[in-house]
């Protein structure tokens, strides 16, 4: 983990130093709208896990009687006074008040002589129970369910005896159901408990935390702290870092301010620093993918035609054999491309060195002229699914001489064809390798369905003196919001 080192005080050869927190190139915030959704699929989660409790088979003898209860089987559970909240520093807790559960088991009865068997359906009332669970950061960045407590309290319980004798025997409802109010009293909260630390925390492994994008690049969603919990929201501030492959250790800093999410009205909100962006820009140009080599069937005929005409003294001068010698452009992006983020959209910057090349048969490649371009790209940020995807529309181009400026003068006629070249060529290449876009980080079985991308550049005066070493002075970041 990389962090801010901001000297405070020296004392002689002692230097004290303190580590500023790590910003957060992703964050995700889960308000209490979003809550009443994840309520429901709560509650089933909740009445699927009671419904597999399994009780202990009953025996005893109460005066005359001798019986035996067997196949204990919770038939019915409603839990419609069910309710999800946040519980500030913790997690979550999920309440249930005045609800009920229908059962079903065997009875064997022995009365002095008479052997009898039914079933018995009995009925709890009051259900209450009261579960709190703690979300933590784990050693390996990812959210987890740390530990889970639990209060289950059933009011009063009721059962029912049918058959011959079933009269006869409503004198042991009282007693039965005592009993059986005892073992459920002490089945609810550990059926509970292994559901949250077992499958729900299984779940969880299934959400990112390292993960491929593609053949060059991966992208590192580790939770850099612990959830946030306030009464109106979950936040979860994510490293949002996306490495090369071949170097997957290669340390990158964060100089962005820390993504700030200030609405509550809708159900999630994912925020975007330019850091996640620039990441997967610097990942991409470590790679080595942004370079193109366009020659013969590759090179488009009026912009050969274009490159001889331009640089036929050049070719004559150096040696006339090459006028027929197939002509290359060589694209090499000389450092990782930049985004910026306004509220009227996202751009990305790219600084590139295009050489022209003479290919003599046999021969070494030859360097007519070697120009800079620069171009500037508008990005549009949209969401399949989980995965979120950007596409490039090329906004501004043009290029200069790296020798003269009487050169640059004689590359004009040159600027719309290559224009023209780096629409038909690049920019769909750069769109293939986004359009599959990159998984965010979400379980399995949750989907957004409905987007809304706004833009947001803020700057506050009081960042000036906090981050007065930074080179961002203002916060940029994309947020995504769904209903």
């Amino acid at each position: 983990m990389t962090s801010l080192l901001v000297p405070l005080l020296f004392l002689s050869p002692v230097v004290f130093i303190m580590a500023a927190p790590e910003p957060a190139g992703c964050k995700i915030r889960i308000t209490d709208k979003g809550l009443e959704l994840l309520k429901l699929e709560t509650q089933r989660f909740v009445e699927e896990e009671l419904s597999n409790i399994s009780m202990p088979e009953m025996k005893g003898t109460e005066g005359r009687f001798q019986y035996t209860i067997t196949d204990v089987k919770i038939t019915e559970l409603n839990l419609s006074h069910a309710d999800l909240h946040f519980l500030p520093d913790v997690g979550l807790l999920f309440d249930v008040q005045n609800s009920s559960i229908a059962l079903s088991f065997q009875r064997r009865i022995l009365y002095w002589f008479f052997y009898d068997t039914g079933n018995i359906n009995a009925s709890a009332d009051g259900v209450n129970i009261n579960t709190a669970v703690n979300l933590i950061r784990d050693d390996g960045g990812r959210l987890k369910i740390n530990n889970i407590s639990c209060d289950a309290k059933i009011k009063k319980m009721r059962a029912e005896f049918s058959g011959t004798l079933g009269k006869v025997y409503d004198f042991l409802a009282r007693f039965l159901t005592t009993g059986m109010r005892f073992f459920l009293n002490q089945r609810i909260c550990p059926a509970l408990n292994h559901a949250a630390l077992v499958h729900v925390n299984a779940m969880l492994e299934t959400i990112p935390v390292r993960s491929e994008v593609d053949n060059y690049i991966g992208i590192d969603y580790s939770l850099i702290s612990d959830p946030v919990v306030t009464s109106r929201s979950l936040d979860m501030n994510f490293r949002g870092m996306f490495f090369d492959l071949s170097n997957q250790n290669q340390p990158l800093v964060n100089y962005a301010v820390e993504p700030v999410i200030r609405e509550y009205d809708r159900m999630v909100y994912l925020a975007l620093s330019e850091f996640f962006f620039d990441s997967g820009m610097f990942a991409y140009y470590s790679a080595g993918i942004f370079q193109m080599h366009i020659v013969n069937e590759k090179m488009p005929k009026d912009l050969e035609v274009l490159l001889r005409t331009t640089y036929f003294g050049t070719i004559m001068m150096m040696n006339p054999a090459l006028v027929d010698a197939p002509l290359s452009l060589q694209l090499a992006v000389n450092s990782p491309p930049k985004t910026s983020i306004k509220t009227s959209g996202a751009t990305v910057v790219m600084t590139a060195i295009v050489k022209v090349m003479v290919l003599p048969p046999g021969q070494p490649p030859v360097q007519l002229s070697s120009m800079t371009m620069e171009a500037k790209f508008n990005a549009k940020v949209s969401m399949r699914g989980k995965r979120l995807a950007v596409h490039a529309d090329l906004r501004r181009f043009k290029i200069f001489s790296n020798q003269s400026a009487l050169e640059s003068l004689a590359l004009i006629p040159l600027q719309a064809p290559l224009k023209t070249m780096l629409q038909m060529s690049v920019v769909p290449l750069i769109n293939n390798w986004t359009k599959r876009g990159v998984r965010i980080p979400l379980a399995d079985g949750m989907n957004f369905i409905e987007e809304v991308v706004e833009y947001h550049n803020v700057c506050s005066p009081l960042m000036f003196a906090e981050f007065y070493i930074h080179l961002f002075l203002c916060f940029t970041n994309i947020q995504l919001l769904w209903n």
